[in-house]
């Protein structure tokens, strides 16, 4: 496995802050767009239109779902629960399950370049690494392996003590990798998990299915203000990106997005549209 380091290290990387700032012009600032932001800055970054890119995206109250959950039997009653929950549900392009959003969750999107030579292992372990150095002031606790009971369970999960408060998924567009994680990083995680379980029990209404979806136990997430025992913030953990970031490259640019990644971003969000659309 590639030093994570040597994955990441680049001379220039492109900072953009869509936590503050509108992602395209004409489309609300929402997690379908998002998703279909990453994918056009995928393409530049693949065709070296772009350096290499990291991004940082809020979304309020949303339920992001993989594409196995667009398949549960009673899907669409499981979509009216959450509107009902005054939630906006969106199936998304990458890897993964349901996860939730809302203004105490950071997102992270780190997208690089490299797709041949890079493994999909390398580029989880890349972002674990990067996580565990924006925290290591103040925890070397920080783990990465499968927390059973929590929503979108994988082998990179990360915890502390047991408490997931992170995970991550992957796309990859043309020679692009965009890795994205969420950082659960203030605000009442059992109620979020608790929103997840009750989506599942109303989409799947105890149905056996192909597919194993997860149990949900909100005792097993936590978020890292409750974790370390800090009241963090999100500009806060903003910050110590940023300054993770610097130690990384050289020199950070602040590029909006350019006409191409625009015209790219509009095919991409037609095909998140339709994408969700049977939802």
């Amino acid at each position: 496995m590639k030093n994570w380091k040597e994955i990441i290290r680049h001379k220039t990387f492109r900072y953009i802050d869509h936590t503050t700032e509108d992602m395209v012009a004409g489309k609300p600032n929402t997690a379908l767009a998002s998703f279909a932001v990453d994918d056009a800055l995928a393409i530049s970054v693949s065709e070296e239109a772009s350096p290499p890119v990291l991004r940082l995206w809020v979304h309020p109250d949303t339920i992001v779902l993989g594409i196995p959950d667009s398949r549960l039997p009673y899907i669409k009653d499981g979509m009216a629960f959450l509107k009902e929950k005054h939630y906006q549900g969106v199936v998304r392009n990458s890897g993964g399950l349901a996860v939730a959003l809302d203004k105490g969750v950071l997102n992270i999107s780190l997208i690089i370049p490299g797709i041949d030579n890079l493994s999909i292992y390398d580029c989880y372990e890349a972002m674990v690494r990067f996580v565990q150095a924006m925290f290591a002031d103040i925890t070397e606790a920080i783990e990465a392996y499968e927390i059973v009971g929590s929503y979108c369970p994988g082998d990179y999960d990360l915890s502390i003590n047991g408490k997931k408060f992170a995970g991550i998924s992957q796309r990859r567009v043309k020679s692009g990798i965009s890795v994205q994680i969420y950082l659960d990083v203030e605000g009442n995680s059992k109620k979020r998990a608790s929103l997840i379980r009750e989506f599942y029990h109303m989409a799947k209404r105890g149905e056996d299915t192909a597919f194993t979806y997860p149990e949900v136990n909100p005792d097993v997430m936590a978020s890292l203000s409750d974790l370390l025992g800090t009241s963090l913030t999100v500009e806060e953990v903003k910050r110590r990106v940023t300054a993770t970031l610097k130690e990384l490259s050289d020199k950070i640019v602040t590029i909006p997005i350019q006409d191409k990644e625009q015209e790219n971003f509009d095919k991409r969000y037609q095909q998140m549209i339709k994408r969700n659309e049977n939802i």
